[in-house]
């Protein structure tokens, strides 16, 4: 198993462009955490991930793959072990803890699954949204029109002055999203939004982020496990073992007869280390694993399983 000191060695090596205009640059990011007992756990190891401003962007991938580790990374509430990592120019691997707090309180916003830990119980949705504001020393008159206009945006005016208590399990997490647009972020981080709704309403959620990203233009990374979800966004990155594997796009084509169809393509992602993980579901049929044949042709690389058994 590589050390702290080998993937610190190797994430050490960024490269000053890389990402240059992508608002949320990785570069090789890697996170160790050392377990009880001295045992070393690698979350990260080695991720890179471009995701440019204004994206709409969902984050898949098994328990463990890494995911909430990238989040919280992101959000500002953990560091990486070594690499580089820089959202809206800030280099958050070199932020000391003041600078963290401004960052959290002013350029990213974040969306807990669990309802009860986005909102505070004792106010009400007007209340909640103009907590950060109040924090970051805006006048009750911005407040109080920064709020109304959000609840209006995400659907909810009806429940500006209703608690936490008052409002269903959808409303309250449209309620957070605008909580977490209060400031003004330039990107929008949420944890499973929809993990607690059933399908109805998480579409209704879902829908409020997709509405933020396009009228308000702030960029949001979606970590879920629902299908419903990760087909509606034009990107999703699949996350596995600590390193970006795969990535899905969709893109919208007109056909023949004029009607709009939905073309969806999966990509593996090869690191600037020349790595690939290919996915279980291509290689399994195939019985690969250990060794894999590899033939360069003009125009592409041809993957084959190990036959040294059959000759």
């Amino acid at each position: 198993m590589a050390t702290i000191a080998d993937l610190g060695a190797e994430a050490r090596r960024p490269q000053r462009d890389y990402g240059a205009g992508s608002l949320i640059a990785c570069d090789r990011l890697v996170r160790i955490y050392t377990a009880p007992g001295g045992i070393e756990v690698q979350a990260l190891q080695g991720l890179d991930l471009l995701i440019g401003e204004g994206e709409l962007v969902a984050l898949v991938g098994a328990s463990g793959s890494g995911k909430s580790t990238l989040m919280n990374i992101l959000a500002g509430l953990d560091v990486p072990t070594a690499g580089a990592v820089r959202v809206a120019g800030h280099d958050l691997a070199a932020m000391n803890t003041r600078q963290r707090l401004t960052y959290r309180r002013s350029t990213v916003g974040f969306i807990w699954q669990q309802t009860s830990r986005n909102l505070l119980p004792y106010l009400t949705s007007r209340q909640n949204v103009g907590l950060p504001m109040r924090l970051a020393g805006q006048s009750a008159k911005q407040r109080t029109a920064r709020a109304a206009e959000l609840l209006d945006l995400l659907g909810i005016a009806h429940c500006i002055d209703r608690r936490p208590d008052q409002m269903s399990g959808g409303e309250q997490q449209r309620c957070a999203i605008a909580v977490a647009l209060a400031n003004e972020p330039k990107l929008l981080l949420a944890d499973e939004p929809t993990g607690e709704l059933d399908t109805a309403t998480a579409a209704e959620v879902f829908g409020a982020l997709a509405k933020a990203n396009t009228e308000l233009g702030v960029t949001a990374l979606i970590v879920t496990h629902d299908p419903a979800v990760s087909s509606m966004v034009r990107r999703v990155v699949a996350i596995r073992d600590g390193r970006t594997s795969t990535e899905t796009h969709r893109q919208a084509v007109r056909t023949d007869d004029g009607e709009v169809a939905h073309h969806t393509v999966e990509y593996a992602v090869l690191d600037r280390a020349g790595r690939v993980q290919l996915p279980k579901e291509m290689t399994d049929p195939l019985g690969m694993q250990g060794l894999v044949r590899l033939e360069g042709e003009s125009d592409h690389i041809g993957v084959w399983p190990d036959d040294r058994e059959k000759q």
